[in-house]
């Protein structure tokens, strides 16, 4: 960095609480936006699977997915725009160990528009979406790919990272491929013969390159959690996000196993079909009884931080994703298994997974409109670096 570009760095390196122009929107611009659009996601996705039949109740979740949409697409375009106008301080994203880790947002909340294309958009505008679905999902695929494994080499060579530090957002690069697999597997029986065996089998792939790591993660969690007792409050919402890749794995084997048979048996190994199915369903029942210990410790943690104070701020949107996900296995287990236990439970968490989307979105709209929700903690890094 030339002398002109720190000295010019360090007079915008003053603090603020409300934007002071409009372009400050683009130059405090980072990837925890992109949570709004999974937590707005799931909650359309999840209302489209609400057991009970209510009226209006499609359109509304059909609303939101498009909602989802155009703010996916803004705020790729801010984001892009900040990359161009900003370039030193965005790339800086890379050496700040916190920020980092929400670039996973980004291919979660696309998968989140994929899943809504093909449960919305394939019955309205008919088969001719699925070359754009399948377009998007390998990028999608090849997003999380890259992301789940650059941010981890990320923080082995250039971040800075304490056990007593850590949080639940490590696992946020780590999840975006379990989320690939399991739209892969909602694309699946919609592609031709031809292409479902490499986007099933691919599934698979992102599925192991995702779970067991975060699994890992969540056991140096659980050694930090008793060695350093609870994150900070202003980090408290994060308690959820152990939840989001146990309740993904779950549902990514419960769609990957359901046309397992059929697709392995096109492929002269119907054997292996039948067994993934069966573990496929084994092997969501277990997890999902993992999330349910992991959802009733962030039901604590949370009660306790919020007696104490939790300050709002993008993390919020951390109740949302996992528990969608949670409710949307739940409501597969209930069909899978005829259990009318699993698809009450589900129901239920739909509800509250509404009534905290409500909640989070409300405030969301409150500090984006008085321009207090836009900081870029990368540009503070850059300014210590200019400062020494």
């Amino acid at each position: 960095m030339s002398l002109a570009d720190a000295l010019a760095l360090r007079q915008g390196c003053k603090p603020f609480r409300h934007l002071d122009r409009p372009l400050e929107i683009i130059r405090q611009f980072t990837p925890h936006w992109f949570a709004v659009t999974m937590g707005t996601g799931i909650l359309a996705l999840a209302l489209a699977a609400f057991p009970l039949p209510l009226p209006g109740l499609h359109a509304l979740a059909e609303g939101l997915w498009l909602l989802d949409v155009l703010l996916f697409s803004l705020f790729t375009g801010l984001y892009a725009a900040r990359w161009l106008l900003f370039y030193q301080e965005a790339r800086e994203i890379f050496a700040h160990a916190t920020v980092s880790m929400f670039i996973g947002t980004i291919p979660m909340g696309l998968a989140t528009l994929i899943n809504g294309l093909l449960l919305f958009g394939l019955p309205r505008w008919g088969e001719a979406v699925l070359p754009l679905a399948l377009g998007l999902w390998w990028l999608d695929a090849a997003m999380a790919l890259v992301c789940g494994v650059l941010i981890p080499y990320l923080m082995f060579t250039r971040q800075a990272h304490r056990i007593d530090q850590m949080t639940a957002v490590w696992l946020l690069p780590v999840v975006a491929a379990e989320v690939a697999a399991a739209s892969g597997g909602l694309l699946v029986p919609h592609l031709a013969t031809s292409e479902q065996f490499t986007v099933l089998v691919a599934s698979y792939v992102l599925w192991a390159y995702s779970v067991p790591v975060a699994l890992s993660l969540l056991v140096i969690l659980l050694l930090r959690l008793a060695l350093h007792k609870l994150p900070p409050a202003s980090m408290a919402a994060s308690s959820w996000l152990a939840l989001g890749p146990i309740a993904t794995g779950a549902l990514g084997l419960l769609i990957l196993g359901a046309d397992a048979p059929t697709v392995f048996a096109a492929h002269g190994l119907a054997g292996i079909g039948e067994i993934a199915q069966g573990l496929g369903l084994l092997g969501a029942v277990l997890l999902w009884g993992l999330g349910l210990w992991w959802l009733a410790l962030a039901v604590l943690v949370t009660q306790r931080q919020a007696r104490e104070g939790m300050p709002f701020n993008l993390g919020w949107w951390s109740f949302t994703f996992p528990l969608g996900v949670y409710a949307l296995t739940t409501l597969r287990l209930g069909e899978a298994l005829a259990a009318p236990f699993f698809t009450g439970l589900g129901t239920v968490l739909v509800v509250l997974l509404a009534l905290l989307w409500t909640l989070v979105a409300s405030r969301t709209l409150a500090g984006a409109y008085q321009g207090s929700l836009f900081v870029s903690p990368c540009i503070a890094h850059l300014c210590q670096k200019a400062a020494r």
